[in-house]
């Protein structure tokens, strides 16, 4: 073949679509700006760095739709989800990962590709004319000249909204004394133990401390340009979410439930949990804590936490400002830009929250140019599929006139008519171990169909 899918951005959703398409015998060039130019967020120039945090969140597949999405991505031949497991690390009913052992092998995997040719360098503006397929996969750390080109060629403001970075602890520098291993419920989850998490309990004085400290600490100033950007409700800095109320916290990443202390006879008012960031166990996140407190007070006031008195910091939180398209109202049913059908967009870009949210739509916009490159059909996704769902969300199901970033949930399915032996319709977890096989087998089926329309 002569013609080339040009992929723009190395992250999960570039990576997967580079995979995916070049595993279909299409000649893929992924280009990733760093090191030649770096970002706020990014340390290394790993393809598919994790930035937020190592979680791909729950692995139940089903009775959670992200978990759901999980398994129907590794139904999909998914580079991202191989690698995901194959670092994985416990966290009880969690998928978290070594994000540098993740990132390394994503790395090898593409660079060894014989279908993939990596191009280190800022595509500066819209790519060439002669490009006549691409995907742009740049994430929420667009580069500034591609983003311009972007809002002029659409005619939107881009939407926008800030990503908060929790701190990551040195193990050896938490107190076990004070704290103790356990998952909540004692879940153990797909590579855990169920004692994945470390848990810093707190009392009600000690919590009531720490949360007038948290809300009257110094912040990270905004710039002009920056300030009438609203927070995703899904990565809320710490901070802000204490300005809700005094017990907003006790009932989100503080909530003490689940949990015994094995030190006190007494249960805690609220604790702190920590999640493994690596395959050795040396270091610990704070699940939850993402923050735009500035550093010395980071330090200070997470220092107040019981069993943290001590903790050695390998990374303290920030904030990183992200950008999305009003996808609804720009791209057609094939992730293309209505407005010049050669760029497709995927992954975090089209406002689609989360990793595994953003992996996904790669893999899709991946098989898509693959087969218009081959000139062949790409079938429908069935609406009933973990794919369908955030799909048909991201190209006409949301509200264009309101449309903000969504991570994949039941509410995104059509609804199933399943009744019990009573013949009342079936609700709570039973709907969703339905909805979550039904969308399995009918992914099956797709899967049939679509194999068989690129194999002839």
């Amino acid at each position: 073949m002569t013609k080339k899918l040009h992929i723009i951005g190395g992250g999960l959703a570039g990576s997967e679509a580079a995979w995916q398409a070049a595993n279909m015998g299409v000649n893929v060039v992924l280009h990733e700006m760093r090191p030649h130019v770096k970002t706020n967020a990014h340390q290394t120039e790993g393809l598919a760095e994790l930035v937020c945090s190592n979680s791909f969140r729950s692995d139940d597949k089903d009775y959670n739709a992200v978990g759901l999405l999980h398994e129907e991505m590794r139904m999909c031949n998914s580079l991202i989800m191989e690698q995901g497991d194959k670092a994985a690390v416990p966290a009880g009913g969690a998928l978290a990962v070594d994000r540098d052992i993740f990132s390394q092998a994503v790395t090898e995997k593409l660079s060894a590709h014989s279908n993939i040719e990596i191009e280190r360098g800022e595509v500066a503006g819209l790519p060439p004319e002669e490009w006549k397929s691409v995907i742009i996969a740049t994430g929420p750390l667009t580069s500034e000249n591609l983003a311009k080109d972007i809002q002029k060629l659409t005619g939107e403001d881009s939407l926008a909204f800030f990503d908060a970075i929790a701190p990551i602890i040195h193990t050896e520098s938490i107190d076990m004394d004070t704290c103790w291993y356990q998952s909540r419920y004692d879940k153990a989850g797909p590579s855990g133990t169920g004692s994945d998490y470390i848990n810093c309990p707190m009392d009600k004085d000690q919590y009531y401390a720490f949360i007038e400290e948290l809300v009257s600490a110094p912040k990270t100033e905004f710039k002009d340009w920056e300030k009438d950007t609203p927070y995703f409700e899904g990565c809320m800095p710490i901070e802000v979410m204490a300005e809700r109320g005094p017990e907003t916290l006790r009932y989100g990443p503080m909530k003490p439930v689940g949990l015994t202390n094995p030190h006190r006879s007494e249960k805690p008012y609220a604790v702190v949990q920590l999640r493994q960031d690596n395959a050795l166990g040396s270091l610990y996140n704070m699940v939850g804590f993402q923050t735009k407190m500035k550093y010395g007070e980071q330090t200070r006031v997470f220092k107040m936490i019981p069993g943290l008195e001590k903790a050695d910091f390998a990374r303290l939180g920030g904030l990183h400002r992200n950008t999305f398209i009003n996808s609804p109202k720009l791209l057609d049913d094939g992730l293309r830009l209505k407005a010049q059908p050669r760029l497709r967009f995927a992954g975090q870009i089209t406002g689609c929250e989360g990793y595994v949210e953003s992996a996904a739509m790669g893999l899709m916009a991946g098989r898509m140019a693959a087969c218009e490159l081959l000139g062949k059909t790409f079938p429908q996704l069935p609406k009933t599929t973990a794919f369908g769902a955030l799909l048909n969300h991201i190209t006409g199901g949301g509200n264009a006139d309101t449309f903000q970033p969504m991570n994949v949930n039941f509410g995104l399915f059509p609804e199933i008519d399943v009744r019990n032996e009573k013949g009342k319709r079936i609700k709570g977890r039973e709907r969703k171990r339905a909805v979550s096989e039904r969308a399995r087998e009918d992914l099956s089926e797709w899967l049939v169909e679509a194999n068989n329309k690129v194999a002839a």
